[in-house]
C-alpha cells in the first residue's frame, strides 16, 4: 500500500488500513521449532477446546498490525513460546465465519518456553516430532505448512536488512549528501521498523555511513539498548567506484555475519540492496526495496535460505 500523511497528526505518515468493504479475515502464526538432543527438531501444536482441534498456533491481526508482528505475538500468547521468525512458509486460505480467511505462517526458532497456563482459547500445548505433529493436526492445510517446514534445511542465522527511511529530495539539501537527515515521514518509518527489527533479537546493529541510515536504526537501538556500528561495506558507490564492487561488499558482509551465526540488523541503501540480494539468491528477481522497507533473511551456514520482503 502507498503511505499517506496521517490527517490527525500532520507530518506523521502511515499505511492506510484496508477498505472496510473488503470482507477478509487476516491472521498469522508459525511453525515453532526447538532442537532435540539427537539433533532432531520438535514443533509446537496447540489444542483449542472451543473447536476441539489440534492446530498450529495462530491468531487474527490487530488493526494496522504487521503480519510478522502478529505471528510472533500470537505464538507467545497461545503457546507461551518466545520465538524468532526465520522463513516464510506457504499461506493458507479458507472460509471462516462466512468470510475468506488468509493465514500467513513463518518458521520460528523457539528461544524461550515455559509457564503455560490452560485457558479458554488454548488448554494444551504439545511439542512433537514433525511426523507425529502431521498425524495429530486436525486440518489438511496445517499438514501442508508442516510439510513445507520439514523440507527446509535448518536455519542457523536470521537477520533484517532494511533501506533507510525517507529523507527528502537530494536537490533540496545544500550540504554533503552523507549528512542528509530523515524527514518526518522517514522518522515515522524508522519507528515502524523498530519492533520488526526487535523480532530477530539482533545482537549487533550495522549501518551504512550516511546520516539517514544511522537515524533509521536509532529507534531500534534505543529499544534494544545496542550501539549502531558504521560499516562502509553497506554504502552505495562513491565517485569512481563500480556498483558491482559495492553490491559484492554488501553480500560479503551479510554472508560473513551469517557464517558466524550472528543475529544482525543492517541498514543499507537502495542502489546496492537489490544487487546484493541477487548475488545471495543466485538468480535475478525483483529485489527493489522502497525507503523504509526491508527483508527478513534466513541463512543456513553462509548460504541464504530465504529472503522475505517486509
Amino acid at each position: 500500500m502507498v503511505e499517506e500523511e496521517d490527517p490527525a497528526v500532520p507530518g506523521r505518515w502511515r499505511t492506510p488500513l484496508p477498505d472496510v468493504g473488503v470482507a477478509e479475515i487476516r491472521a498469522a502464526g508459525g511453525v515453532v521449532w526447538r532442537p532435540t538432543p539427537d539433533d532432531g527438531v520438535q514443533v509446537c501444536l496447540v489444542h483449542r477446546p472451543w473447536y476441539g482441534d489440534w492446530t498450529l498456533p495462530k491468531g487474527k491481526l490487530e488493526p494496522g498490525e504487521h503480519a510478522l508482528l502478529a505471528a510472533v505475538r500470537e505464538v507467545a500468547e497461545e503457546a507461551d513460546a518466545q520465538a524468532v521468525p526465520q522463513v516464510r512458509l506457504p499461506s493458507v486460505r479458507y472460509r471462516s465465519e462466512g468470510l475468506d480467511k488468509t493465514v500467513d505462517y513463518w518458521s520460528m526458532r523457539a528461544v524461550g518456553t515455559g509457564g503455560f497456563q490452560p485457558g479458554t482459547e488454548v488448554d494444551d500445548v504439545r511439542w512433537l516430532g514433525v511426523d507425529d505433529a502431521m498425524r495429530l493436526v486436525s486440518y489438511p492445510h496445517d499438514n501442508q505448512v508442516l510439510a513445507a517446514f520439514a523440507a527446509l534445511p535448518r536455519a542457523t542465522a536470521t537477520m533484517l536488512l532494511v533501506r533507510h527511511g525517507h529523507a527528502g529530495r537530494r536537490l533540496d539539501w545544500s550540504g554533503p549528501d552523507t549528512g542528509r537527515p530523515l524527514d518526518p515521514r522517514g522518522w515515522s518509518q524508522a519507528h515502524a521498523l523498530a519492533p520488526l527489527i526487535a523480532l530477530v533479537r539482533p545482537t549487533r546493529l550495522f549501518s551504512a555511513s550516511p546520516r539517514r541510515c544511522v537515524q533509521t536504526l536509532d529507534p531500534a537501538a534505543a529499544q534494544l539498548d545496542l550501539p549502531i556500528e558504521i560499516s562502509g561495506d553497506l554504502d552505495e558507490p562513491r565517485a569512481g567506484q563500480q556498483a558491482d564492487e559495492c553490491t559484492l561488499a554488501v553480500a560479503a558482509a551479510l554472508t560473513a555475519w551469517a557464517a558466524n551465526s550472528e543475529s544482525v540488523a543492517a541498514c543499507s541503501q537502495g542502489k546496492v540492496i537489490p544487487g546484493a540480494l541477487e548475488r545471495l539468491v543466485g538468480q535475478s528477481g525483483d529485489y527493489a526495496t522502497g525507503k523504509g522497507g526491508g527483508w527478513l533473511l534466513a541463512f543456513t551456514g553462509d548460504r541464504l535460505l530465504a529472503a522475505d520482503r517486509l
